[in-house]
């Protein structure tokens, strides 16, 4: 029964407790979903590689690498297009990162190739995939430095993990031309093997595009474009044919682009540091 000078208003119910109903669970909105389920799609198509080479569908497992790759590539730039980055996201995917461009493609080329080397062989593999973690740990030491160098923005330090991965599995490709298999031919790609290891935790300035400093002249633009269209039309019917020189190309250019870099920034001063001990420095803060 109600006080005499109650009234409804002043009644409070058990149930208006503040925590009666335990914390309630923050709402995630769904951009910052996004970018993480690409990285998750990325590691899929890792470990979807490594299960189809071990299957010996290997055309297969290679283009599952090339697509962890490309996934891996955008879903850094979508993140950053929908406002969506986060310390989870940049955890998730360095995580994903030493699967899909250390692991995958070392065991991919494995199996392929390497076996017949036996030891030598195993031990390339082993040497690749640990030069990759190196690598991705390297880039995730300088991406969290506060000051940084002004080259830093327009080069790499070594080999990113990425292009590393497509360069590795240049043996693969090769032996899509219908390139007998033979012992070696086995070694060869050992060695190969170690040398593109070697450029991964190396100190070579590697040119990165993605300088915001870097322009391309107006009546350059429609042929630039019209070269991207030549080039995936000639990917998507030559497939290992271009892939091929794609590769060679791209090795080819890694001393051009350490001669630039010496020739802009080699004699520059990064406060009173010369750009080249800055460089060492690096190495020595990793």
């Amino acid at each position: 029964m109600d006080a005499p000078n109650s009234t409804p208003d002043e009644r409070t119910p058990p149930a208006a407790a503040p925590n009666a109903r335990g914390p309630r669970l923050r709402e995630i909105p769904l951009r910052l979903v996004i970018p993480n389920l690409i990285t998750v799609l990325a590691i899929c198509a890792g470990l979807t590689g490594i299960r189809l080479a071990f299957e010996n569908r290997y055309e297969l497992a290679v283009s599952m690498v090339l697509l962890a790759a490309f996934l891996d590539g955008i879903d850094g730039r979508i993140a950053r297009m929908m406002k969506a980055t986060s310390k989870f996201g940049a955890q998730m995917d360095s995580l994903a990162d030493i699967i899909n461009f250390g692991v995958a493609p070392a065991l991919v080329l494995y199996v392929y190739v390497l076996d017949q080397a036996r030891s030598l062989g195993w031990i390339a593999a082993l040497i690749y995939t640990i030069a990759a973690g190196l690598r991705l740990a390297r880039f995730n030491v300088m991406a969290d430095r506060e000051t940084k160098a002004p080259w830093q923005s327009e080069f790499f330090v070594g080999v990113p993990a990425p292009a590393g991965a497509a360069l590795v599995l240049l043996p693969v490709y090769i032996g899509f031309l219908q390139f007998e298999l033979t012992l070696p031919f086995a070694y060869a790609s050992a060695v190969y093997t170690i040398v593109i290891a070697y450029l991964l935790v190396s100190r070579l300035p590697v040119w990165s595009g993605k300088s915001e400093t870097s322009h391309i002249r107006r009546d350059l633009v429609f042929p630039m474009i019209l070269g991207v269209v030549l080039y995936v039309a000639l990917l998507m019917s030559f497939t290992w044919e271009v892939l091929v020189v794609t590769v060679v190309l791209y090795l080819c250019s890694l001393p051009i682009g350490a001669r630039n870099w010496h020739k802009r920034y080699g004699t520059l001063t990064i406060g009173e540091e010369s750009a080249e001990k800055g460089l060492s420095e690096i190495d020595r803060g990793v």
